[in-house]
């Protein structure tokens, strides 16, 4: 049986192999394709298949790949790859659609399935919105579809020719040696790093969990908790290193360490990337997700550029850049996304983005970064609600107490007042709500993240650590 509460809003992931086996992965897999032959009208279409380093994956890959080639399905394996290895491979060479085996940054007993499939020349991510739950039900009922040929499967290796692209693409005409360190957690962001900086002479990357290891013995890899960064942050203050990098499980998201060891806010590198875009174009869409928008939209707006306000999610940035037509979005979690990918992330054009910067300009990064920043954020706060109470209850309930300000529903509530905003979405999967808050000076921020937080705690809500 496969378990239904394996299909997540933008991903399927669950625990193996309680949840995620060997058994039920073929069935999983089969019911992926099926989808794909279901929306794309035709058979034996060309999929990409792609791993990370988690114990469970070269087993259940295994599996898929059987699945598929049982289906009629021509396999495109690039084994050992990060999640926008995949997507790239599958836009670069149309490719009819693509799986990836990772649990992205969830703890070591997880493991799970990243899916897509382009049409028309673009990238659908598969998610709630945009199939999740057919696929669930083809997978519960075992509808599948059939072939009257065995498919194949042939091994690809993606990964040199998707650095060489995102460093033409940047339009970089050469790179200081810099030193930096970087913190991949043992996981998919080694395979990139280090190729990337042996090939700039005279840098020095300083690597920490620099070994694949699908048991994470350093620290979760996920670096939106600031607490796995600390190692990174000292280690770049004890070397003197330029800046630091961090990257997650399957390093679609990345973080920066500046000079000083300080954390640089995922907002701050979007007005970077969204300044260097405009240099080149003025007029260009940027994207932004709706938690945080003030640094880059002062930037996008004194550089020329248009900027629109996502939905939070990654599937859905990804829908909304290509249907809008836009050059680049970043979300405050640490995607970024770009035109040149079909929409979909690259950790690696966003590397390439900051060293061209810093290659151009002498000034340490905070400095570079300093002149960018225009807002103060609180960093994202969750608060669990007594069982008796729903959010919907409690988001309106707040709204009425902010008349005179801009509101919007369209991720949650959004406050917006010139010189400070907030927003309080529901989480997906747990009785959550979110609340991210942001002003012009750091002494607004802290009296308005208590103000809201107050509000929030009147309902009964406690602070979750």
């Amino acid at each position: 049986m496969t378990d239904p509460a394996i299909f997540k809003a933008y991903d399927i992931r669950g625990i193996y192999p309680d949840q995620i086996n060997e058994d039920n992965i073929k069935d999983i897999v089969k019911a992926i394709y099926t989808f794909f032959v279901q929306v794309l009208e035709k058979k034996n279409l060309t999929i990409v298949l792609g791993r990370d380093m988690r114990i469970s994956s070269p087993s259940l890959s295994k599996k898929a790949q059987e699945a598929l080639i049982e289906l009629g399905a021509q396999v495109v394996d690039i084994g050992l790859s990060t999640t926008p290895s995949v997507y790239y491979a599958v836009f670069k060479y149309h490719y009819d659609g693509g799986i990836q085996i990772s649990a992205s940054h969830n703890p070591k007993q997880y493991n799970g399935l990243k899916f897509l499939y382009q049409k028309n020349g673009q990238l659908i991510k598969v998610a709630k919105n945009t199939g999740m739950d057919k696929v669930k039900e083809i997978a519960i009922n075992k509808t599948f579809t059939k072939s009257e040929k065995t498919g194949t499967i042939t091994e690809k290796e993606i990964l040199n020719e998707e650095i060489q692209s995102a460093y033409d693409t940047v339009g970089i005409k050469t790179l200081r040696p810099l030193k930096v360190v970087a913190d991949p957690a043992n996981a998919m962001g080694i395979m990139f790093l280090e190729k990337i900086f042996n090939k700039i002479p005279g840098s020095q990357l300083i690597k920490l969990n620099f070994e694949l290891d699908g048991t994470f013995p350093a620290h979760e890899a996920n670096p939106l908790k600031f607490h796995t960064l600390k190692e990174l942050q000292k280690k770049v203050s004890e070397t003197k290193a330029d800046l630091g990098i961090a990257t997650d499980g399957d390093a679609d998201r990345i973080y920066f360490i500046n000079e000083k060891g300080e954390i640089v806010l995922a907002t701050l590198i979007t007005a970077l990337i969204a300044r260097e875009i405009l240099n080149k174009k003025r007029g260009e869409k940027i994207l932004v997700d709706i938690r945080y928008t003030k640094n880059a939209q002062k930037v996008i707006e004194d550089n020329g550029g248009m900027m629109e306000v996502n939905i939070v999610g990654h599937s859905l940035i990804t829908e909304h850049l290509n249907r809008v037509g836009g050059a680049f979005a970043g979300e405050s979690s640490g995607h970024y996304f770009f035109r040149e990918t079909g929409g979909a992330e690259s950790s690696i054009r966003v590397i390439y983005h900051v060293l061209d910067v810093l290659t151009r300009d002498p000034r340490p990064f905070s400095e570079i970064l300093a002149e960018l920043h225009s807002s103060n954020e609180s960093s994202e706060i969750n608060y669990k609600l007594p069982s008796d109470l729903k959010s919907k209850e409690v988001l309106e309930k707040i709204a009425q107490q902010y008349p005179d300000s801009k509101v919007s529903w369209l991720d949650g509530l959004t406050i917006d007042f010139p010189d400070w905003r907030f927003n309080i979405r529901s989480s997906n999967t747990e009785p959550l709500i979110r609340l991210n808050l942001e002003a012009n000076n750091l002494e607004l921020m802290k009296e308005k993240l208590n103000e809201v937080t107050d509000k929030i705690l009147s309902f009964g809500a406690t602070a979750e650590d």
